[in-house]
């Protein structure tokens, strides 16, 4: 459980919904360019905002995992919209499905990813509750989590005529790690920093930027560094992932631990509306320009 706050205190600072409105705002700045920037008319600058929508939606989704009265309810909402959208991007991926005439179609899996770090959470309470069979499941769940990608590899070597169901199974059912951006290791390692971080916003800080800034900046440095046209600039420019900890850190300090309006509804229904709004324009638009 987070510090607790004095009443006056937690009347002031930004509220768990304020968060995810910010979080909304700069996510969709982010996929504006991401969908349109064959136009070369979006700034870079929308991208860079955007690297703050997945550590603040990370924040949000450990506060909604501790503070929850039904977990299983908490779960299957975020379940039941991951799947087809799961669903959709294998058959896009595979089968050529709703493709944009360049052959871009939307890779967008934040909502696989909640699925999954649910579960690693989940796992981790069993864990830390000391009872020896909550704790056997426990490991047991986050050992299979782990493994599961590569299981789901191995069955499709062994098995060809099995690589659709385990296809399907990873993409729509339990979500695989690294079959999109969104599922990488390094957004996952940052959900699980802020989950074990949990009883300090000062210690989820750290830990957030820690991971970001290590893996973003750090291993993405030495690997450029040596490239023939590389400028350190660049690492502001081009290779700016890492600033999403730094962007977040003030927005977190000013979280008052207050669930706020809510919206459930409203940001459980805008992440695959907007997207897929989003795709859709831009294939109208490319169509357009011909």
């Amino acid at each position: 459980m987070t510090e607790s706050l004095r009443p006056a205190a937690a009347r002031r600072g930004l509220t768990d919904t304020a968060l995810k409105g910010i979080a909304v705002v700069s996510m969709v700045l982010d996929h504006i360019y991401y969908f349109f920037g064959y136009t070369g008319c979006i700034p870079t600058w929308c991208s860079m905002v955007g690297r703050l929508a997945a550590p603040l939606f990370l924040f949000c989704l450990v506060e909604g995992f501790v503070h929850t009265s039904n977990r299983k309810k908490y779960f299957f909402r975020v379940w039941v919209l991951a799947a087809p959208m799961g669903l959709l991007l294998f058959f896009m991926r595979y089968g050529g499905w709703f493709t944009r005439p360049d052959g871009f179609y939307p890779e967008n899996s934040m909502l696989s990813t909640f699925v999954l770090l649910l579960l690693f959470y989940q796992g981790f309470e069993w864990i830390a509750s000391r009872r020896a069979s909550k704790v056997v499941l426990g490991l047991a769940l986050v050992v299979f989590l782990v493994l599961w990608p590569q299981l789901a590899g191995r069955c499709t070597l062994l098995f060809p005529q099995t690589a659709t169901v385990f296809g399907v199974l990873g993409y729509a059912v339990l979500p695989m790690m690294n079959f999109t951006g969104d599922l990488s290791l390094p957004v996952i390692l940052v959900g699980l920093a802020l989950y074990f971080a949990k009883r300090s916003r000062i210690a989820q800080v750290i830990a957030l930027n820690v991971v970001s800034f290590g893996w973003h900046f750090v291993l993405v440095y030495l690997q450029v560094r040596t490239w023939p046209d590389f400028q350190m600039v660049q690492m502001f420019t081009t290779y700016y992932e890492w600033m999403g900890g730094l962007l977040a850190t003030p927005l977190l300090l000013c979280y008052n631990g207050q669930r706020g309006a809510g919206y459930r509804r409203f940001f459980y229904a805008f992440y695959p509306a907007h997207i897929y709004i989003l795709y859709a324009l831009s294939w109208l638009l490319l169509l357009a320009m011909g």
